[in-house]
């Protein structure tokens, strides 16, 4: 088994970088996601919002992998998360469905609202294999290799869309407060295209604000009776 943790702190709140999380797909960032759908959604008891979405991603498989095991490199993945929205925390599972024997990925993903009304995050990830043939370590310190690589991606990702939230005031009408002035605009720091960013902020995103996020807002900010 390989293991490997991380922990980032966000400038924003911990409601805003909630809500650009799970409104990550699709950006420029992850054009290897394919598709994501939400196929269940409550609301516990306690006052928690429970999610379950499945998600499908393209890979590519390593040169040196037998390509007779694997009948295509793309992977079903399901995604569990529960939002508190008293406690001010997310978190996050997601595991891979099929070729679990060739190598079996399980992250964890928790964000939590600091005293400072920043947001941290704290990501886990448990990589194993039961392949054999001699190359169980070697898969495993692949798929390690490969999470590493994709972190940064992915918090580009969410960074996207966390300006791009406030650019198109999405933020006020997703949440139902007013806009939060002073935020600093974010850039791309990475090698990805300025121009996939250009186009991305260009994108309407009328579907976001609509449908399900606005029915999740008063998870965000509920209101005791």
């Amino acid at each position: 088994m390989k293991f490997f943790s991380q922990s980032f702190l966000y400038d924003d709140n911990w409601p805003i970088v909630s809500l650009a999380y799970f409104l990550r797909y699709p950006n420029p960032y992850a054009s290897h996601v394919l598709s994501c759908d939400v196929i269940s959604r409550e609301q516990t008891p306690t006052g928690t919002l429970l999610t379950t979405r499945l998600i499908l991603k393209r890979g590519n498989l390593p040169r040196w992998f037998p390509k007779q095991f694997v009948s295509r490199a793309e992977s079903w993945l399901v995604e569990e998360s529960e939002v508190d929205p008293y406690g001010k925390i997310v978190k996050c599972r997601t595991r891979n469905l099929d070729n679990v024997k060739v190598m079996r990925v399980e992250e964890l993903v928790e964000f939590r609202q600091t005293e400072e009304s920043k947001t941290l995050q704290h990501t886990e990830v448990r990589i194993t294999s039961g392949f054999g043939w001699g190359l169980t370590k070697r898969i495993e310190t692949y798929g390690i290799t490969k999470f590493k690589q994709n972190i940064q991606r992915s918090r580009e990702g969410v960074h996207l869309i966390l300006g791009l939230i406030r650019q198109s005031r999405l933020q006020p009408m997703a949440i139902g407060h007013g806009p939060f002035p002073g935020l600093p605009h974010h850039t791309p720091t990475s090698d990805c295209s300025k121009e996939a960013h250009k186009e991305s902020q260009a994108a309407s995103l009328s579907a976001s604000t609509t449908g399900a996020w606005s029915r999740v807002r008063n998870w965000f900010y509920p209101q005791r009776s």
